[in-house]
């Protein structure tokens, strides 16, 4: 089975740029309702994926710094002075390439919430959802038994 099967394009993905502020991050990501989503440089490179917990730690870590522990509100001028790529942890959802093969697919959705593809020139062009190679698996091999119908 080919990757592009089961591709979701970038055109219908939210991403964020790495340059992008933190707040402009953050409202991205509420818009899009998603706990997690791509992060790709202005030339469409794929750099790694950000989480609300990365955005949260980062906030926390930088009240560290100012040697204040407790956790507070923080003014969301604040969230300007920061870029995206600041927050990334770079360890996290690595791409395939779009010629993977459905074992690489799978043994990263067992990790990851989704695959982030990329074409051979290392641009990002879509993911791969879990619940999408969840769904191959099931229709492929499970029937479903028939319900009577009830009066």
């Amino acid at each position: 089975m080919n990757v592009a099967y089961f591709l979701t394009p970038k055109n219908e993905v939210g991403c964020i740029y790495d340059d992008c502020t933190l707040r402009q991050g953050l409202e991205k990501m509420k818009r899009s309702g998603f706990t997690a989503l791509p992060v790709v440089t202005r030339e469409n490179r794929y750099v790694g994926t950000v989480s609300e917990g990365d955005f949260l730690w980062y906030l926390v870590q930088e009240q560290e710094k100012e040697g204040d522990e407790s956790l507070r509100r923080i003014p969301i001028q604040n969230t300007e002075d920061a870029v995206v790529r600041d927050v990334l942890r770079f360890d996290r959802n690595p791409p395939v390439r779009i010629t993977a093969g459905m074992e690489q697919l799978v043994h990263r959705a067992m990790n990851q919430n989704f695959i982030p593809v990329i074409d051979d020139l290392g641009s990002f062009i879509g993911i791969v959802t879990r619940k999408d190679i969840i769904r191959y698996f099931y229709e492929k091999n499970v029937r479903p038994v028939p319900t009577p119908e009830y009066a």
